[in-house]
Order: structure tokens, then C-alpha cells, then sequence
């Protein structure tokens, strides 16, 4: 995997978990109006990475095949995942451990 597109996908699924992340915090606060529940930093900043990752997937497409966007795609859950434990404090189960480990020998097998 030393095509630097590649490379590019995997910073794009990476800022997408971060932008899903920043948007769940923004979820776990309280506001006082409604309105500030979308329009306030966590979610301006979730949107905006969210933007960002479209533009580094469509560079990327320009020089990766197809085939290889769902693969590098599914690393999202696990940058979710390790995410959520160190900035949310949620804790790994079995099945999320599990889950992830099945991602993670698929991506493998894939590029093997």
C-alpha cells in the first residue's frame, strides 16, 4: 500500500471518524435554545471535516481504483472506534473488539 492516494483514502476515512466524533459531542451537550443545538462549534466543525474528507476522496479517485474505496472506507469504524474509547471514554466490548477484528483481517485479506 505505498501509493500515496491510498494513502489519501485513509486520511479521508480518518478525518471522517474524527468529524463523527466532534459531532457526537456536540450531541452530548445541553443548549439553551434549540437552534444552537446545530449551530455551534461541534457541529460546524463535524460538517466541515465532513467536507474536507469528500474533497481528499474525490483527489484520491483521480489515481486508486474503485475497488478500493470500501475496503480503506471500513477502517472509518475502526478509527471510530479507538476514537470514541480515547476522547468520549467509551469502553471496548467484546463484540465491538470483535467486530473490528473482522474489519481489520478483511482489509487484510483484501491487499494480500
Amino acid at each position: 500500500m505505498a501509493d500515496p492516494y491510498l494513502w489519501l483514502l485513509v486520511a479521508s476515512a480518518l478525518l471522517s471518524a474524527v468529524s463523527q466524533v466532534l459531532l457526537k459531542c456536540g450531541a452530548n451537550r445541553a443548549y439553551k435554545h434549540p437552534v444552537f443545538e446545530y449551530v455551534n462549534p461541534w457541529v460546524i466543525s463535524g460538517y466541515g471535516l465532513l467536507m474536507i474528507t469528500t474533497v481528499l476522496t474525490l483527489a484520491a479517485f483521480t489515481h486508486v481504483e474503485f475497488k478500493n474505496a470500501p475496503v480503506i472506507e471500513a477502517l472509518g469504524y475502526v478509527f471510530v472506534l479507538v476514537l470514541s474509547r480515547m476522547i468520549l471514554g467509551e469502553k471496548f466490548t467484546k463484540r465491538k473488539l470483535l467486530g473490528n477484528a473482522l474489519i481489520l483481517a478483511g482489509i487484510a485479506v483484501f491487499y494480500l
